[in-house]
């Protein structure tokens, strides 16, 4: 059993309650109520993955010796997974990203939600779908396969209908990890889930990203206010420091003076990519040059979040008592545009009964030279 499950063991039996036991067939259970869960290919790629908040807690992915590190940050323990950066690995919704002033409205009706980022809701609110324990259920025909499911009621976190979601993570022998995600509803409303690992891959704790070479397949971006709120502009990325459609590293243009990349103290914002909404195409590419580990990100989503660590500060400790400082980590989040429903220029976040959410993104890992 790795450091990190028998960290969170650990704690779980000093500190958690116990909670109605739920029957599952995976021999990875660890206590009544969390459970975590390992998958391996044929490669030597492996994950951790848990019920609570369906977080990814460890990725270990081989570099172009062969040799594996984990690539994204994490606790070794529940109490700091509780207490520490929320969304560490976590699944979002049930709307990824911000939400203005946590209102909108929906055939004439407005609705408030959970403020949870300055004056706006962001995640899915304080008790969105990271802070859950999500129903889980290993295939015993397919042991790569992890099946996740929660069912938000009407009302949570001010969201309107009962949501019905189930979220597939796999893992295959070609170095894919694989996230596919289904939800229905009961009552017209609204949905953007992503995913929110924080990678750096080079190794978690193991410097800055800054080196890290990064395409992200779009032409346009959208720019933010001072709240991190969408304009409802779409900017060509053409001569600014966001046009990542040829490599370019993260830190070679960060730190310039382009009030957008002030406002988000870097990179904080929402590529739209170039495809059409439902396409699976490949939404990003990154390289870090040491280790020679590339990751692409492909995705049926129409935006891509690209956000640099640039609110990690060193006080959260992470694995093996590691200290993640500022621009530590990236993540690319696949999703629909941050605050949809308030912006009638942007792809429907509009789910209503009857109708079937689905999204697919696959992180795809390879080294240089294959």
């Amino acid at each position: 059993m790795n450091r990190l499950v028998t960290g969170l063991l650990c704690v779980l039996m000093a500190s958690c309650s116990p909670q109605k036991k739920e029957t599952m067939s995976s021999s990875d259970t660890i206590t009544n109520q969390l459970q975590v869960y390992s998958l391996e290919n044929k490669n030597g790629l492996k994950m951790t993955v848990t019920n609570l908040g369906g977080r990814i807690i460890s990725l270990w992915v081989p570099d172009k010796k062969g040799e594996l590190a984990d690539v994204v940050l994490g606790y070794d323990s529940v109490k700091q997974y509780i207490n520490g950066n929320p969304f560490f690995g976590a699944m979002i919704g049930r709307f990824g990203n911000r939400i203005a002033k946590g209102k909108f409205k929906l055939d004439d009706k407005e609705y408030t939600l959970a403020i949870n980022n300055g004056a706006n809701a962001l995640h899915g609110g304080p008790g969105g779908f990271h802070n859950v324990y999500w129903k889980a259920q290993r295939d015993s025909v397919a042991p790569n396969m992890i099946t996740l499911s929660y069912v938000s009621s009407d009302g949570e976190e001010g969201y309107p209908g009962e949501l019905t979601t189930t979220v597939v993570y796999s893992l295959n022998d070609n170095n894919e990890l694989g996230i596919e995600y289904t939800a229905t509803t009961n009552k017209s409303t609204v949905v953007n889930l992503t995913h929110h690992s924080f990678f750096n891959l080079a190794g978690e704790g193991n410097g800055d990203i800054l080196n890290h070479e990064l395409i992200i397949n779009a032409d346009a971006y959208l720019p933010v206010d001072e709240g991190l709120i969408p304009t409802g502009e779409l900017k060509k990325v053409s001569a600014t420091a966001f046009d990542f459609l040829n490599a370019h590293t993260i830190g070679e243009r960060i730190d310039g003076k382009e009030v957008q990349l002030q406002i988000g103290v870097g990179y904080d914002h929402n590529w739209v990519l170039n495809k059409k909404p439902g396409e699976y195409e490949v939404a990003a590419i990154v390289k870090e040059p040491v280790s020679g580990r590339i990751m692409e990100v492909w995705t049926t989503e129409p935006g891509l979040q690209f956000y640099s660590g640039n609110f990690l500060d060193g006080k959260d400790v992470g694995k093996g008592n590691k200290p993640y400082p500022f621009r530590s980590a990236f993540c690319l989040e696949a999703q629909h545009f941050p605050d949809s429903p308030n912006h009638s220029n942007f792809p429907t976040t509009r789910l209503n009964p009857g109708e079937t959410y689905r999204q697919k993104t696959v992180y795809a890992f390879s080294v240089v030279g294959e």
